[in-house]
C-alpha cells in the first residue's frame, strides 16, 4: 500500500475504550477489502472526529482540501466525493474520518438506486427481544415480496436490514417502494412500528426508517465503525445470529470473532422492483 503519513496515531478518540487513531487505522486497513465493495463508486457522507467526545465530531459531504486523494462528481452545481481503494480509505481516517455513509446508488448511475435500507430504530426502553422479533416480522414481508435482505447490527439501538436490487428502478419509484414497504409493516402491526419520525410517536414502539432510500440520503456502511464510545462496528451478520448478537455488541476491540461470509450472496443479486 502507498505509505500515507499518519500525524498523532496515539490520539486518544474514544475514551471509554481507550481507543487511539491508530487502532481505528490498523482496523479499516485490516477490513478494507471486505468494505470496499459497499462504498466504492458511491458517493460518501462521512462523520469527522477530532477529539475523544461527540462534540467534536461533524457530518462531511462535500470536498474540501484533500481533494486530491478522493475523486470527485459535481451533481446541481454542487460537488461530493467518493474513494475506491484502500490508500484513499486509509486517507480519510487519517483526516479524521470515523464515520462511511454511502449513497444508494454509483456514481456512474447515480440516478438508479441499488442498495435499500430499513433502519429499526426502537424507542430506548423495548426489550431487546422485542426488537428482535419485530425484525424479523419486517424480514418475513420482504419474504413475502421474494426479496432477497441482509441484516447488519447498527452499532447503536437497532438493527438494519439491507436489501440488494439491480440498478433498473428511479429514486421515486425506489423511495415509493420502501415507504410502501415500511407502511405496510406499520398497518399490519400498529403497536410494534411507527413510520412517524418524531421520538415523541415512539414510545414503545420502533421508527422504521426507510427515508434513507431517497436522492442523495446516506446509511452507514456495512463495517463502519460508529463515532461512539468503545467504538462498536456496524457489522454483517446472519440471520440466524439476531437473536445472539446485540445492535452495539461488535466493536473495534472484538470484531475479527464476528467476521463470517454471510454477506457471501450480496453481489449476486439480480432482483428488481416489481411495478404495481
Amino acid at each position: 500500500m502507498e505509505k500515507i503519513k499518519i500525524t498523532n496515531p496515539n490520539k486518544i478518540l474514544f475514551f471509554k475504550g481507550k481507543i487511539k487513531k491508530i487502532d481505528i487505522i490498523n482496523y479499516y486497513i485490516d477490513i478494507s477489502s471486505l468494505m470496499l465493495p459497499f462504498i466504492e463508486n458511491r458517493l460518501l457522507s462521512v462523520i469527522r472526529c477530532h477529539g475523544d467526545n461527540d462534540k467534536e465530531c461533524f457530518y462531511k459531504k462535500h470536498p474540501s482540501n484533500d481533494k486530491d486523494m478522493v475523486k470527485l462528481k459535481k451533481i446541481n452545481g454542487e460537488e461530493y466525493f467518493y474513494i475506491n481503494t484502500q490508500v484513499e480509505l486509509v486517507y480519510q481516517v487519517q483526516m479524521g474520518t470515523i464515520e462511511f455513509h454511502p449513497w444508494g446508488s454509483f456514481v456512474k448511475t447515480f440516478n438508479k438506486p441499488n442498495m435499500m435500507v430499513f433502519d429499526l430504530d426502537p424507542d430506548e426502553k423495548l426489550p431487546l427481544e422485542k426488537l428482535r422479533d419485530a425484525v424479523l416480522k419486517v424480514k418475513s414481508v420482504l419474504d413475502e415480496l421474494n426479496l432477497i435482505s441482509f441484516l447488519k447490527t447498527s452499532g447503536g439501538k437497532g438493527y438494519h436490514i439491507v436489501v440488494p436490487f439491480k440498478e433498473s428502478s428511479s429514486w421515486n419509484v425506489f423511495y415509493d417502494f420502501s415507504k410502501k414497504v415500511a407502511e405496510f409493516v406499520e398497518a399490519k402491526w400498529p403497536n410494534i412500528f411507527t413510520t412517524n419520525i418524531r421520538k415523541v410517536e415512539r414510545k414503545g414502539k420502533i421508527f422504521i426508517d426507510y427515508l434513507r432510500n431517497n436522492k442523495g440520503s446516506t446509511c452507514v456502511a456495512p463495517y463502519s465503525v460508529r463515532a461512539r464510545d468503545n467504538a462498536p462496528v456496524s457489522m454483517p451478520i446472519s440471520w440466524k445470529d439476531l437473536h445472539k448478537i446485540k445492535p452495539n455488541e461488535i466493536t473495534l476491540t472484538n470484531y475479527k470473532k464476528y467476521l463470517t461470509n454471510s454477506w457471501e450472496d450480496y453481489f449476486k443479486s439480480t432482483q428488481t422492483i416489481q411495478h404495481s
